[in-house]
């Protein structure tokens, strides 16, 4: 149990604002990170996503829900994997 709550931490970080951020750069960039945390960690479990600070070098891969700085962007890792088999129709 924590010793302090930080109010309005509760809760899903929110996607990316697409309308505000270059979303090709912002997933290629949670995508480098994704993959060098594969890289060096694999074998361990998957993690929920991605925290970026647009204009900042790196990121960091978390598997916890993140608080956010209000310049941090939290990419979730489906955003990141790109779209499943399930997702696609099948022409035959």
């Amino acid at each position: 149990m924590p010793s302090f709550e930080i109010r309005g931490a509760a809760g899903v970080p929110a996607s990316p604002r697409w309308d505000r951020v270059d979303s090709r750069a912002l997933i290629h960039a949670a995508r480098g990170v994704y993959f060098s945390h594969l890289s060096d960690w694999s074998g361990i479990r998957d993690p929920l996503g991605v925290v970026l600070a647009p204009g900042q070098p790196g990121g960091r891969v978390v598997f916890e829900l993140p608080v956010l700085l209000p310049e941090e962007e939290f990419i979730e890792l489906e955003l990141i994997r790109g779209r499943s088999a399930r997702g696609r129709r099948r022409w035959k």
